[in-house]
């Protein structure tokens, strides 16, 4: 299932998450951590599981939570409250290793059975690069990961992590920390065979600033983006999208290897592909 765009909806918000269901975003992630004050987070628990029973058959959106960090002593009341029949994912935040994603997933092995969920439905996205140590075991994604749907990054709490003022230069860019942070994200989604989701644009009435870094993140490698707003699901889905001449010439670039099988180069435009180009293609036509 693509995780083109994946927006955050509080889970103790009645009214955001109606207004989610209204969205197009491929994912709504069910908020159970910052979005929530810790005397409701209870409530919040409570009220996801609610609305991923009455919506997981009507919902165009897959269905995430985002829960508590691991450490926080919330992350297993969290899992044992929502895994109910139509979540579709889980949201890890903190991360510090793949490890984490291990012992997430040895607990929604029990929790799966307990609801009569089919074993291996649930799956997981970590927040990769929120704390020190998870930058230091980026290498830790692999292919064996149990679980892994993607895997995605974010700059603010890194910096706090590391005791930053901020995170971007006085100039407006990300320092090289966070610069890191996103080109490690791509790494280990490309090393554990997901998708690498890019982190979350903070402006959320600058659409213009928005589809412009969405671009920036396409080309680099990433196949979708975490929403904060409604508003920012349409520009997240249209910049991820290929488009009608993306296809065009993905096709033709598959047809001209498919005409000459044994050959590892081929001629196409004026410029010679190879292999790596053949790969570019079938995936915007999503074929791997």
């Amino acid at each position: 299932m693509p995780l083109r765009s994946m927006l955050f909806v509080p889970a103790d918000s009645e009214r955001k998450l109606a207004k989610g269901l209204q969205s197009p975003a491929d994912v709504l992630i069910l908020d159970l951590e910052d979005a929530v004050a810790a005397a409701r987070k209870p409530l919040a628990r409570e009220a996801a599981a609610t609305f991923i029973a009455a919506h997981a058959g009507s919902a165009t959106s897959q269905l995430y939570v985002r829960i508590n960090p691991l450490d926080s002593g919330l992350a297993m009341h969290d899992l044992a409250g929502v895994v109910v029949p139509g979540l579709a994912g889980i949201m890890l935040p903190k991360t510090n290793s793949a490890d984490d994603i291990r012992r997430i997933a040895f607990c929604l092995d029990a929790l799966e059975a307990r609801a009569g969920i089919d074993a291996g439905t649930v799956r997981i996205v970590p927040v990769a690069t929120e704390t020190a140590p998870a930058m230091l075991t980026m290498a830790s994604y692999t292919r064996e990961v149990p679980r892994l749907a993607g895997v995605t990054w974010g700059a603010e709490d890194l910096s706090a992590a590391v005791g930053a003022i901020s995170n971007r230069e006085e100039t407006g860019p990300y320092s090289p920390l966070y610069d890191l942070a996103n080109s490690l994200c791509l790494c280990a989604a490309a090393a554990a065979g997901v998708p690498a989701i890019d982190t979350v644009y903070t402006d959320f009435r600058d659409s213009a600033g928005l589809a412009t870094s969405c671009a920036v993140a396409r080309r680099r490698g990433f196949r979708g983006r975490i929403a904060i707003h409604p508003d920012q699901v349409a520009v997240i889905n249209e910049a991820f999208t290929p488009s009608e001449a993306e296809l065009a010439h993905a096709r033709r670039v598959v047809e001209a290897f498919a005409q000459q099988p044994d050959v590892g180069t081929v001629g196409l435009d004026g410029a010679m592909l190879d292999m790596p180009h053949l790969k570019q293609a079938r995936r915007t036509l999503g074929l791997d």
